[in-house]
């Protein structure tokens, strides 16, 4: 029987075994080294070897396809070809929350990386029972979300601060969207309706046009003192999201998932789907 060859595939046709982020810079011809987690993913997890390909990304040079030159216990270096991806420019929302127990907390951050968040505030409010947050452990998640969802970049994730603090020394050209389960609220998709139509009334409005926040409280609710507080602020809207008691965390997804659709880069398609 004769050997059918199979035809040679290009660097651009090779498949992608996975993705990872890292600190260096990335450009053609350049080699890079693997933390030792990271190294340790490709050899034991993935089983991978020299000569396979995978994606990289730090958050400012794109995304570039890489293959691993030489693999070994804890240590890894890899050889960047070429560039898949140039950088793009993200909706600029920040997910602000008060912190809720660990396996939620987590939860909520996997998919506030997810929907495009880009930076993470936690904030103690004064029905906060969690009184620590592991700000690492948050990063981590941030980091393997982003490896996953195909984003290029990593969400900040800023240290811990009290709601009293953070308004005072709130940006003032930044907006803030509030999940007000009581009081005087108009729906999501009213309050957001009417700021898409201020911003130039059109969905995918650029990150730098107008930045923006959403701000959910804890799992006791914001106290009727705070709420009360957060309306007479200038830069704050607002809003409810329909008449059942949400989690905490289903409250944080569900506003950064009608932000994106109305304010941000909803109407886009994932890379190399169409």
């Amino acid at each position: 029987m004769n050997r059918v060859e199979e035809p040679l595939l290009s660097v651009s046709e090779r498949r992608i075994a996975t993705r990872l982020c890292v600190d260096a810079p990335l450009g053609a011809g350049q080699t890079v080294g693997l933390a030792p987690q990271q190294a340790h993913y490709l050899r034991t997890v993935l089983r991978l070897s020299t000569g396979a390909d995978l994606a990289l990304f730090n958050g400012r040079d794109g995304e570039w396809r890489a293959r691993i030159d030489a693999l070994g216990k804890g240590w890894a270096s890899l050889a960047v070809i070429d560039q898949r991806r140039a950088q793009q420019p993200e909706p600029d929302v920040w997910l602000v929350f008060a912190p809720i127990k660990r396996a939620r907390l987590d939860f909520l951050v996997e998919k506030a990386c997810e929907l495009g968040a880009a930076r993470l505030l936690p904030v103690f409010t004064q029905n906060t029972d969690v009184s620590r947050v592991n700000c690492e452990r948050l990063r981590a998640n941030c980091r393997e979300a982003a490896e996953q969802c195909e984003r290029l970049s990593v969400p900040e994730v800023a240290e811990p601060t009290g709601l009293r603090d953070l308004l005072a020394d709130w940006p003032a050209d930044r907006h803030l969207l509030v999940a007000a389960e009581s009081g005087h609220a108009p729906p999501v998709a009213e309050a957001l309706a009417r700021a898409r139509e201020q911003a130039g009334g059109r969905a995918g409005v650029p990150a730098s046009a107008a930045p923006w926040a959403v701000l959910v409280g804890p799992e006791g609710g914001f106290t009727e003192a705070e709420l009360d507080a957060l309306s007479k602020l200038p830069f704050v809207t607002a809003a409810g999201l329909g008449p059942r008691v949400l989690r905490a965390d289903t409250a944080g997804i569900a506003l950064l998932a009608c932000w994106q659709a109305w304010l941000g880069d909803g109407d886009a398609r994932p890379p190399f789907r169409g």
